[in-house]
């Protein structure tokens, strides 16, 4: 629509030239494709924040895209891979219903919880949302976020994982060798101690030959400080290790809880910029809490 708009106007041009228009003439058609340009192009508003954390650099970073309406989904994905982070929040404000979706550099996700709550920070702190409950529409159901003292009460649905077998690119991948494997979304490996989970590493040109989309592969174990830590490795990824995930919360609370006899705990993703997740089981669903800091407001521009 714009270069034909555009090609239109420097045919009119050319024409009232050779027609003898005035300059005038000339300087009102270029209004009218200056016009024509600001018509094409749309300003969004995008906020960084870092999600599961207590302080500036920690936790996992998130963009957060606030719309008016929907872009089409190449669009969404093309920002997302411009935005280079683990994944971008887009959202549509619906009255009664937020309608939330999550996209990585690659793909749409069904589930994201660091996004999500990022979202929830960007419309109470930013957005000046006035419900203390948010209730996300997504591809996992609505999903509520109730918002108290600071923290951000995320309500999702449990995963419990089921004995499985490692494939053997899995396996072959990996620097240390699990005592237990299990799967939901995510295959869930169990080692000894929290050691062991910080010590591990991955031969990345192994562990691309597979594709685990839309999971990954979780590794835990009892923590030093808390009830258990995690580590979150995405193979064919932008990027390989998540620094806090959210979503994989969904199958180790369920899975801990049982395993360490109690409802509420206290969980670390110990990756470099350290996630901080308090968790409580309840039943068929899971309650995912942490806190948020905004790192970066800005704008960007799509045609």
């Amino acid at each position: 629509m714009k270069k034909t708009n555009l090609r239109l106007l420097t045919a009119c041009k050319q024409y009232c030239l050779a027609a003898g228009a005035t300059q005038g003439n000339i300087a009102n058609l270029q209004n009218v494709s200056s016009n024509f340009k600001k018509d094409t192009i749309v300003k969004h508003k995008l906020y960084q924040i870092d999600a599961f954390t207590d302080t500036i650099f920690g936790g996992n970073p998130a963009c957060v895209v606030p719309l008016e309406n929907w872009l089409p989904d190449e669009i969404l994905l093309k920002i997302a891979k411009e935005n280079a982070v683990a994944e971008t929040a887009f959202f549509v404000d619906n009255g009664e219903k937020i309608h939330l979706r999550w996209f990585t550099p690659e793909i749409e996700m069904d589930l994201c919880g660091h996004a999500t709550l990022a979202s929830a920070h960007c419309l109470t702190t930013i957005l000046e949302y006035q419900k203390d409950e948010i209730v996300f529409e997504t591809l996992s159901g609505d999903l509520i976020v109730n918002v108290e003292n600071g923290q951000y009460k995320m309500d999702f649905p449990s995963r419990m994982p089921v004995a499985d077998i490692l494939p053997p690119t899995i396996s072959k991948s990996l620097n240390i060798q699990p005592r237990e494997i299990l799967k939901s979304r995510d295959y869930v490996l169990v080692y000894e101690n929290e050691t062991e989970v910080r010590n591990i590493e991955i031969d990345r040109q192994l562990f691309d030959q597979i594709n685990l989309d839309p999971g990954g592969v979780i590794v835990t174990a009892i923590g030093d400080n808390c009830d258990f830590i995690s580590r979150f490795f995405t193979p064919q990824a932008s990027i390989l290790e998540d620094p806090v995930t959210g979503s994989a919360h969904c199958s180790l609370i369920p899975f801990w809880a049982k395993r360490l006899n109690k409802k509420e705990l206290y969980a670390q993703q110990v990756s470099e910029r350290l996630g901080k997740l308090y968790c409580e089981d309840k039943g068929d669903r899971v309650i995912i809490s942490g806190q948020a800091k905004t790192y970066s407001i800005g704008e960007f521009w799509t045609e």
